[in-house]
């Protein structure tokens, strides 16, 4: 692709990249179509953005009532009619109602339990340009990709405080975190961890295949915002640009047997409740066209990054939050729901007790640094991280804060037979 020539691996940027980096800014005209896929990309046979899309296009949140939000918290099973009404501004004032029918349907499903892990990131390479993150090609950063001397030194590390769950990360660029890269630290990962997870760029089915027999369990991919018009502004170019590929990312893995697979959108890039609305029904069709899979719900709001201490999420505030979160729990009981360590230590742990599942702890965004963060030694070879994170607290630090809430902390509840 001709874009690839302005690609930059050193700290600076050239003069023809800053060029072309501010006509992608101010003329639309020289972006890509991001509704079109790119060579290479695999098309499926799927309804289901057309169902998401098209519902989330004709949500009038401002329509629903008090009495639509009564009738949904008094129903037994909750339609999507019934989710629309718990997110919308009438139901803010139905917070604690809201609350308590949450906290029973996660006491109902998961019992009192909190699942641990923490995040791995191998690279900070990428290709694209979304102008929200700190890792875009275009930012100044510390860029970094872990050898495999250097993955497994980290991932000793962060097995030795107790952790038995780890989500492998990248910066989105198959040339510097090219397939059989993350597959080798799929494998490095199994032999200190009893799951696997990966956030990378999307990938065909195929090559979600080879990565689960690698041995990746679940994959996460962030829709960022379900609006196309917004999701077309925000990714002004590389191969994330094209969102119909982005959004079926899930399927595919399901397609090429990952266990598990997780949603988002980053809440405030957009109309929260239309991102929030348009998450929890692109897990609501697949769960039903594939209802032996896994299925996890993130809800990460926008955070700071280096070079741009000013991003912060839309309309979004902490009340806002556990509403989506609690109209979540109750419109997808079954559903795992996570919450990162982008919110504060008080929200946190005031969502475990209510509709949080799964929980990260001993959280770095950086690219090599738990050796310093683990045990205060110094290392200048690091990779700056992506965003700045809100709760810091060590493994061993919020195991002990979920057993002294009266939580069971869990790790790891599967049984592998070879």
């Amino acid at each position: 692709m001709e874009e690839n020539r302005f690609y930059v691996d050193s700290d600076k940027l050239t003069a023809e990249a800053l060029d072309y980096k501010h006509r992608l800014e101010h003329d639309p005209s020289v972006r890509t179509d991001h509704m079109e896929y790119m060579d290479g990309m695999e098309r499926i046979s799927s309804d289901i953005m057309d169902k998401v899309l098209t519902q989330m296009n004709a949500y009038d949140y401002n329509s629903y009532t008090d009495e639509d939000v009564r009738r949904a918290l008094m129903r037994e099973t909750c339609s999507p009619e019934d989710f629309k009404a718990l997110l919308s501004p009438a139901a803010e004032s139905h917070l604690e109602e809201l609350a308590q029918r949450a906290g029973a349907e996660t006491a109902r499903h998961f019992g009192n339990t909190v699942y641990l892990f923490t995040p791995l990131y191998l690279a900070n390479y990428c290709e694209n340009y979304c102008v929200y993150c700190g890792f875009n090609r275009y930012n100044d950063i510390r860029r970094k990709k872990l050898t495999p001397a250097e993955m497994e030194k980290e991932m000793s590390i962060i097995a030795d405080s107790g952790i038995e769950e780890i989500l492998l990360l990248t910066g989105e660029s198959r040339s510097m975190s090219d397939l059989s890269y993350i597959g080798e630290a799929c494998k490095l990962a199994a032999a200190y961890f009893r799951n696997t997870g990966l956030e990378i760029y999307p990938v065909n089915s195929d090559e979600y295949r080879y990565l689960h027999e690698c041995g990746a369990d679940y994959i996460t991919v962030f829709q960022e915002t379900y609006d196309p018009d917004r999701y077309e502004a925000l990714h002004l170019m590389g191969h994330k640009r094209v969102f119909p590929y982005r959004f079926e990312a899930q399927e595919r893995a399901v397609l090429g047997g990952m266990r598990g697979v997780g949603f988002s959108a980053l809440l405030g890039l957009s109309d929260f409740r239309k991102d929030a609305l348009a998450s929890a029904l692109h897990v609501y069709y697949l769960q039903r066209k594939y209802p032996h899979v896994e299925y996890s719900l993130s809800c990460p709001r926008l955070r700071p990054i280096i070079n741009n201490k000013t991003i912060s999420p839309v309309n979004i505030g902490e009340r806002q939050l556990c509403q989506v979160l609690c109209a979540y729990r109750i419109f997808l009981p079954y559903v795992g729901i996570t919450v990162s360590s982008r919110e504060q230590k008080h929200f946190r742990d005031g969502m475990m007790k209510i509709a949080a599942t799964k929980v990260s702890a001993g959280v770095s965004t950086g690219i090599g640094d738990h050796e310093s963060k683990y045990h205060g030694l110094e290392n200048e070879s690091c990779g700056d991280g992506q965003f700045e994170i809100s709760d810091d607290r060590s493994f061993e630090a919020m195991y002990g804060d979920i057993s002294e809430a009266g939580l069971q902390p869990v790790l790891n509840d599967y049984v592998y037979v070879s």
